[in-house]
């Protein structure tokens, strides 16, 4: 009786009870908001009790809440399939050579049962049942290193990930493909880029902002763009794939240490910041945008650099900040600390106290803009003066969230003062560029007439 209305208990429960209507029905539910026609889906037993899961004809899901629900009438009854189709992986001699690694972001994904969730599809034989494009790409292989979000991701999981690509290139693949979350792809992007220097061949990041079970999910064509990038393009270092415009026109290619995460659902949420993109990815077709970038080669050489202090912190710089929060991180035996400072990177005067004693004390301090765009300029008001002279040290047009990876892997390293500043303002993978282009900075603000006339003309 429990799988008729699984997952679900308290008023959801007695109103699916009351009509009879079951998970996995075809149901109409009449609401005070209107009727709805769809499947009722099974909700995990850590859901709410007060809504009833719908997905539509188009293939969306709605929340109905019980108290708006009049009527329910089961039409029919299809009861998922849970599990993608697998197919053996078909290899040819004449592809190229793919590995994937997992680490937990959803590309294809299937539906549990027990909770409604959406779970990841990921041996080859899983993804090309979902997505049998990969096959004219390239030979893939898989290897599943982690099973968590990305929040959860951090110093041992680069690390384990930084060895498992080393050891993945000696052995010969033509290119890395890394499936992770989207939340923080931009900060294992950086650490790849300090870990994995001098790679023959393309590393790929990528992941989607929307799951495979939704109509405008972007997982599939993303992973077609990673692979199509991994396989064929000669662009040879750490690289972010995921959609350029919101349309599915075409990815970008960013470079590790210059992309950021910029809007929370936009399919093209990920933007290189302060340059321009590498390239875009376009069906089969690889477009540079460059030609700065490091080259694929045919030696299997590259070096793996699996460092991170992990007593390391990132503070952004709020009026009214206290002394007290700097003096707690080194008290508990923080070594470094980056500030996303305001304007040409300056705090308040009442933190300097507790500034100059963790500079006493050892602690490295590097100061970055919370604009994101736009170097520090220390030297330009007394405020930034002042700072340095207490022993801050400005990092150039760095991203906080970069400047941050890379001090955790400098001290990861070294603990002499001065190798560590050699280490973070010597520019490896583009952290740090001698200028950003003038369009480099673009936000094009709506509701003003030129951008209007410039969107009915071509989209966003």
């Amino acid at each position: 009786m429990l799988e008729m209305f699984k997952g679900y208990k308290g008023a959801a429960l007695k109103t699916l009870q009351s009509y009879k209507a079951r998970v996995w029905g075809e149901t109409v539910i009449s609401t005070t908001r209107g009727t709805f026609t769809g499947i009722i889906l099974p909700r995990s037993e850590s859901d709410d009790d007060q809504h009833i899961v719908l997905k539509l004809v188009t293939g969306y899901n709605v929340g109905i809440t019980v108290d708006t629900i009049t009527g329910m009438k089961e039409i029919g009854y299809r009861k998922a399939n849970y599990k993608i189709p697998e197919k053996e992986f078909p290899m040819s001699p004449d592809k190229p050579n793919v590995r994937l690694f997992g680490t937990g972001g959803t590309i294809a994904s299937r539906l549990d049962y027990r909770t409604g969730a959406v779970i990841p599809a990921f041996s080859p034989g899983e993804l090309y049942g979902a997505v049998p494009e990969l096959a004219d790409i390239c030979n893939l292989t898989t290897e599943k290193l982690f099973g968590v979000f990305s929040e959860n991701m951090g110093p041992e999981e680069y690390k384990t990930l930084a060895k498992a690509i080393g050891e993945a290139i000696r052995g010969g693949v033509d290119g890395i493909v890394v499936g992770h979350g989207t939340d923080t792809m931009h900060h294992t992007a950086a650490a790849l880029s300090f870990m994995v220097q001098n790679s023959p061949v393309p590393i790929v990041m990528v992941g989607s902002q929307r799951s495979s079970d939704r109509p405008s999910s972007d997982a599939a064509l993303n992973l077609i763009h990673a692979t199509t990038t991994a396989a064929h393009s000669d662009i040879a270092e750490v690289l972010v794939c995921m959609f350029g415009p919101t349309s599915d026109e075409y990815a970008l290619l960013h470079r590790g240490t210059r992309v950021r995460k910029m809007h929370s659902s936009y399919r093209s949420t990920f933007r290189t910041i302060g340059d321009y993109p590498v390239a875009t990815v376009q069906k089969n077709v690889i477009t540079p945008l460059r030609d700065d970038y490091c080259k694929r080669r045919t030696d299997r050489d590259v070096t793996i650099l699996p460092y991170f202090e992990e007593k390391v912190s990132l503070l952004y710089y709020y009026p009214n900040m206290r002394p007290d929060i700097i003096d707690s991180l080194v008290d508990n035996g923080y070594r470094g600390i980056v500030i996303a400072g305001t304007g040409l990177g300056h705090v308040n005067k009442a933190v300097y106290p507790a500034i100059e004693r963790a500079c006493r004390k050892g602690v490295a301090i590097y100061m970055t803009v919370q604009t994101l765009w736009g170097y520090v300029h220390m030297f330009v008001y007394d405020t930034g003066r002042d700072l340095m002279d207490l022993g801050i040290i400005p990092a150039d047009n760095m991203l906080p969230e970069v400047a941050y990876i890379k001090l955790g892997w400098a001290l990861g390293q070294t603990d002499d003062p001065e190798k560590v500043r050699e280490i973070m303002l010597t520019p490896i993978s583009s952290e740090t560029t001698e200028r950003e282009p003038y369009n480099g900075y673009l936000i094009l603000q709506g509701g003003i007439p030129e951008v209007e006339n410039f969107l009915k003309t071509f989209h966003k």
